[in-house]
């Protein structure tokens, strides 16, 4: 089964990656660091964020503050790390690359590169011992086991057109400094200048940080349970409502993990998929272009084919 996402992957893709990664296995290991922060960032959301709000209130800078910085870096995950450089989805700009990888790097989720080589490797061997975030090993460990009692195998050689960027490489060897500066000093800086730094602090960082955290979280845990399998009925990706309005339109990930070149997720005019429509708006203003679409013939195609599997199935 590996092998068949694999290949059905790389016939998808035109990338460099048609030779698979050596794999050198996990290590189970506590990492703290990853323990401590996304402790903290939990703790500040659920305990920090009420007892604030129910002390002081919350004003409209700081609504304002958290609702932009939430936006901006949810969409650099979904658009930025995932559509546009794991799957080129899509072409852009010297300015919009930057922008996603300043708010990409502020959603503290890792490098482009780290996140792309990892992502690309969880298509080629979806639901195997290989793949980083398997929901064969639980929904805890799919959703966010996998980042804090889990050391995961990293090769680059599965990104290597990204590495011919030097913004993408400088973000990635210099990430600390990416995301410290996009992810919390500035936030900080723009809270304490509406005289709302503590603010800025629980809401545009801590709270931002923990839907973040979990909407992608949701993208391997919630959309590889529950939902359906309208495209290929052999993998774990689900194709769900409620999955894609907690994760930016990647709910649709059956579709997703059997069309992955595809810039879209929801593929009908009322699946919700804000992804997507930032995505069609930059290529209407011209920051975005060569927008790939798996052709409908074929989506029709392949949706009548696992109809016709489940029905041998049975």
């Amino acid at each position: 089964m590996g092998m068949t996402a694999y290949l059905r992957y790389n016939e998808l893709m035109d990338l460099s990656i048609a030779t698979p990664q050596v794999f050198q296995g996990r290590k189970k290991i506590v990492r703290w660091g990853s323990v401590i922060f996304i402790g903290a960032v939990t703790m500040t959301a659920l305990v920090a964020a009420p007892l604030y709000i129910y002390q002081f209130g919350v004003s409209r800078s700081e609504i304002i503050l958290f609702a932009v910085y939430f936006i901006a870096t949810s969409l650099a995950i979904t658009v930025g790390y995932h559509r546009y450089f794991a799957h080129s989805t899509f072409k852009t700009n010297p300015v919009i690359r930057f922008v996603l990888l300043f708010f990409g790097a502020a959603t503290f989720e890792q490098s482009a590169l780290k996140w792309s080589s990892l992502h690309r490797v969880h298509h080629q061997y979806t639901d195997t011992e290989r793949d980083p975030y398997n929901i064969k090993d639980g929904f805890f460990y799919a959703h966010v086991g996998w980042i804090l009692f889990w050391k995961q195998p990293v090769n680059y050689d599965n990104v290597k057109d990204l590495l011919k960027s030097r913004l993408i490489k400088h973000q990635h060897e210099h990430y600390q400094f990416w995301a410290l500066t996009s992810g919390i000093l500035i936030p900080l800086l723009l809270g304490a200048w509406t005289g709302h730094l503590l603010g800025a602090l629980i809401f545009a960082v801590g709270l931002r940080l923990f839907l973040v955290f979990n909407s992608a979280f949701f993208i391997n845990s919630f959309a590889h349970t529950f939902g359906s399998r309208p495209y290929d009925p052999f993998v774990s990706a689900r194709d769900h409502w409620l999955g894609a309005i907690l994760t930016n339109g990647e709910g649709y990930h059956n579709y997703h993990h059997r069309f992955p070149n595809d810039y879209r997720n929801g593929i009908q005019w009322y699946h919700w998929d804000p992804s997507k429509w930032i995505i069609w708006t930059l290529e209407k203003i011209g920051m975005a272009r060569d927008l790939r679409r798996t052709p409908r013939e074929q989506i029709i195609k392949t949706r009548q084919e696992a109809e016709m599997s489940l029905m041998t199935i049975e």
